[in-house]
């Protein structure tokens, strides 16, 4: 069972990504965990083409293959990706229930 979810919003974004770059719409989004940022923790989002590595999670969320590599998965249970494009605000945005400190740029978070 995948870790994250996409919002329909979200599917639809990554697909109309990869159409725009020609990339074939097997190409999977990675969504990892990194150490860094202002809260300790940074949220990465990637294409990849290659085939999903051992420890890999792979599934299919409305029409988009993610992968989530086993280390960030215990980072991530839970967590609904969505995109917003808005006056305020767009781009992709991650909703982690096991957060408990985000930063401003959307992209940091700290667990407890």
């Amino acid at each position: 069972m995948l870790p994250v979810t996409l919002t329909e919003k979200a599917a639809e974004q990554v697909k109309r990504v990869l159409a725009e770059n020609g990339m074939s719409p097997d190409t999977a989004i990675r969504v990892s965990v990194v150490g860094g940022g202002c809260s300790g923790f940074e949220y990465r989002m990637e294409f990849d083409a290659s085939p999903a590595a051992e420890g890999d999670i792979v599934g299919d969320c409305l029409g988009v293959r993610v992968v989530v590599d086993g280390a960030s998965s215990r980072f991530l249970t839970g967590t609904t990706i969505d995109y917003h494009d808005s006056l305020m605000q767009r781009g992709f945005v991650f909703n982690n229930p096991l957060a408990v400190r985000t930063c401003g740029c959307g992209t940091s978070f700290a667990v407890s």
